[in-house]
């Protein structure tokens, strides 16, 4: 079968990260990611089942990887060589098709009696993510015995799948993962009534996190930023009040909250350090230094930061999180949640009617087979300044090749 395959390889992850300073993406060419024939997985247990993949999203974690930029936190947490692809469409092979929840939680890894976070429906909270019948991964598309979604098959266990409704195109359904990521952080942000929310970054994951806002939170105002007029426009289309670009932020929260601005040195150079209040909750989309100071200048005193972006190395100046007591927390996947209403639901079947109510299929901008990968990277991570969204492999094609 067709694979790209990710390999342990030192000298090629450090060319890809040189590469990467040049050319945004330009690790897929000299990095340790190649196009592969490889043999079909075989399946880690009795239960688990073959995927064929229709359409597989590229992520940002997916291009921090491919550009050398992966946090070596995640070392211990992955097991070589493995194929990446997280947020995938498939068919099994009878013909239903599905989404993947790919998280590899303790059911998944056989493991009993489950950790708390998995018995409490958090398995992206998994304390056994590298033990159990599976190699290290925190998620398939990290992990050597299953496979990942950049191939034209992989393995995945029954308790990770969702089954597509019909009325739901590939594009559609390629998005439900990255959207349920986007709705635990909604959920998770704690926004109050009448408050104000701003959403730092209008990629995937901004503006997915901005639609579910706005459908199961009640602000008086979300305030997005966006650097691109792609990005603006569906920013206001998915539910922003205000969209402005990166370096207005502080501006426009003191406006809209009536802060006070403080400024350095006494003012005397009028550029805002930080806010005498500010916003109730900042949900950080980028997770990047300067986004993460943004994020501090312009919460409120006991605010809320969500960081939902995944970061690297950060150089940050902490005095304001301590002075100002504010609640730094992350957001990583999904599992069940607790809505305002205090009824609890799957992440993934909100997940399915938020990609229905605001037609997300139309955030996957561009698809390319696996041939062409390395285009299919750079244009990722170029999306943003080309004008895209979501970038996909497109299986479909290469799959029937194989079974012809």
């Amino acid at each position: 079968m067709k694979a790209l395959q990710f390999s342990r390889n030192i000298p090629r992850y450090a060319a890809a990260r040189v590469a990467a300073g040049f050319t945004p993406g330009g690790g897929a060419s000299v990095g340790p990611l190649r196009l592969a024939d490889l043999d079909p997985p075989t399946p880690p247990g009795p239960d688990w089942v073959r995927v064929r993949p229709r359409l597989s999203g590229i992520c940002g974690s997916d291009l921090a990887t491919v550009d050398g930029r992966s946090a070596r936190y995640f070392e211990p947490l992955v097991s070589f060589p493995f194929v990446p692809g997280h947020e995938v469409v498939g068919d099994l092979d009878d013909g239903t098709r599905v989404v993947l929840e790919p998280v590899l939680g303790c059911v998944s890894r056989n493991i009993a009696p489950t950790c708390t976070p998995c018995s409490d429906g958090m398995l992206g909270n998994c304390e056994h993510v590298s033990f159990g019948d599976l190699e290290p991964g925190i998620q398939t598309g990290s992990c050597h015995d299953t496979g990942g979604g950049w191939a034209t098959a992989f393995c995945a266990h029954p308790s990770q799948l969702h089954t597509v409704p019909d009325d739901l195109s590939d594009e559609a359904a390629v998005i439900v993962e990255p959207a349920a990521c986007g709705l635990h952080a909604a959920l998770l942000a704690g926004v109050p009534d009448d408050g104000t929310v701003v959403v730092l970054g209008a990629g995937t994951l901004g503006l997915l996190t901005l639609a579910s806002l706005r459908a199961h939170t009640a602000p008086r105002t979300i305030i997005a930023t966006a650097r691109y007029p792609d990005q603006r426009r569906l920013a206001a289309d998915l539910g922003a009040d205000l969209v402005i670009a990166p370096d207005e932020v502080r501006r426009a929260v003191r406006r809209v909250t009536g802060s006070r601005a403080i400024t350095r040195g006494g003012g005397h150079d009028g550029s805002v350090h930080s806010l005498s209040g500010g916003a109730d909750v900042v949900v950080d989309c980028v997770g990047s230094s300067s986004s993460l100071t943004d994020a501090m200048a312009v919460t409120r005193p006991r605010g809320r930061i969500v960081l939902v972006g995944m970061p690297a190395s950060v150089n940050l100046e902490l005095t304001p999180l301590w002075h100002r007591e504010l609640e730094l927390v992350g957001a990583y996947t999904y599992g069940t949640e607790t809505l305002a209403d205090g009824t609890t639901a799957r992440t993934f079947d909100l997940a399915f009617d938020l990609v229905r109510r605001y037609d997300l299929g139309r955030l996957v901008s561009a698809t390319y087979p696996l041939r062409r990968y390395r285009d299919a990277i750079q244009h990722a991570a170029a999306a943003g300044r080309r004008g895209a969204v979501k970038v996909a492999f497109d299986l479909r094609d290469d799959r029937e090749r194989e079974r012809l």
